[in-house]
């Protein structure tokens, strides 16, 4: 009897010991809107690390974007987010419209630059940004990067949101009141093409406002985490013009409590597995490993760091 139940005790703690090893670690990745790019590639993402990562079990989720995904990791509700670079400077120093520092928010890398577009409707008049006023505009989903660019952009241009009709949108409801005619133009703030401003301008005679360079370059000054950037002609259907356009850079952040080896592994299986990733989306080829300090606003994750140092990349931590 007593060597049955020893036998008993031994099996239970194999077992118990196969469960322990066998076990994986969920991840979540918050993005942004469907009609964005943060969210095809963060489902891109989670797909590469979870098909090389066999103790790592990545997801990605919608979200209302920037601002909104720093407080989550801010509430440890997901692990890692896609995120503008100056949203995440503002929230590690407990700027609007951060309430206290978010402390616990690190970076893993930066990927592409994400310009700021203002899309209008051919013929109805705008065509810089000071004939906003007295338009109805859409500035921007409350808690999103777009509407944490915005302001500072209004500022610069001196224009009030009092000047404007403003209506506070995501891209989808932004596009969709362009097209029933509910809006006069609406701010996107993306990776170019933009899936939401694709179907508007096969809908719809679409245009993009263009900056001016004493506005960009005021800009820039005051708020040097904008970079002076160009959409190319013949981005969307219709639009025949360079458009001059300030941009930011989508980085890919996470919380600081994230062990040391799993964020290096991560940032690892990025890195070295992008030809899986670049088909996600257009935006996707423009990540590398020359360009992904980047735009750094934040301090790098000691796991991330750790691989940047192993390819001879200097981290600046802040």
């Amino acid at each position: 009897m007593r060597k049955t139940w020893i036998l008993l005790l031994v099996a239970l703690f194999v077992g118990v010991g196969c469960v322990g090893a066998d076990a994986k670690e969920f991840l979540s990745i918050a993005t942004g809107g469907v009609a964005g790019v943060y969210y095809p590639l963060g489902g891109g993402l989670a797909q590469v690390l979870s098909s090389h990562l066999k103790d790592v079990e990545v997801t990605a989720e919608s979200s209302n974007a920037s601002a909104a995904n720093i407080n989550l990791i801010a509430n440890h509700e997901v692990q890692m987010a896609l995120v503008q670079n100056d949203v995440a400077s503002r929230a590690v120093a407990g700027a609007k419209p951060f309430k206290a520092p978010v402390k616990n928010l690190r970076m893993i890398a930066s990927l592409y630059p994400e310009h700021l577009q203002c899309i209008t409707v051919k013929g109805n008049g705008v065509k810089t940004l000071n004939d906003l006023k007295g338009k109805r505009v859409s500035v921007g989903a409350p808690g999103s990067g777009v509407a944490d660019s915005v302001a500072p952009i209004f500022s610069v241009a001196g224009i009030k949101y009092a000047d404007v009709n403003a209506d506070f949108l995501d891209f989808n409801n932004t596009a969709e009141r362009i097209q029933d005619g509910q809006l006069d133009a609406g701010f996107v703030l993306a990776g170019y093409p933009t899936s939401a401003v694709m179907a508007l301008a096969a809908q719809k005679p679409i245009d993009l406002v263009a900056f001016d360079d004493a506005t960009l370059d005021a800009l820039i000054k005051a708020y040097p985490f904008f970079a002076k950037d160009v959409i190319p002609a013949g981005t969307y259907s219709g639009v025949d013009h360079d458009t001059l356009t300030p941009a930011v850079i989508a980085v890919l952040v996470c919380d600081a409590d994230i062990p040391e080896a799993i964020v290096y592994d991560i940032t690892k299986t990025i890195f070295e597995n992008l030809a899986e990733l670049r088909p996600v989306h257009d935006k996707a080829k423009l990540i590398s490993l020359e360009k992904a300090l980047d735009g750094a606003a934040i301090n790098v994750h000691p796991g991330a760091a750790k691989y940047y140092a192993e390819k001879g990349m200097k981290v600046r931590q802040f």
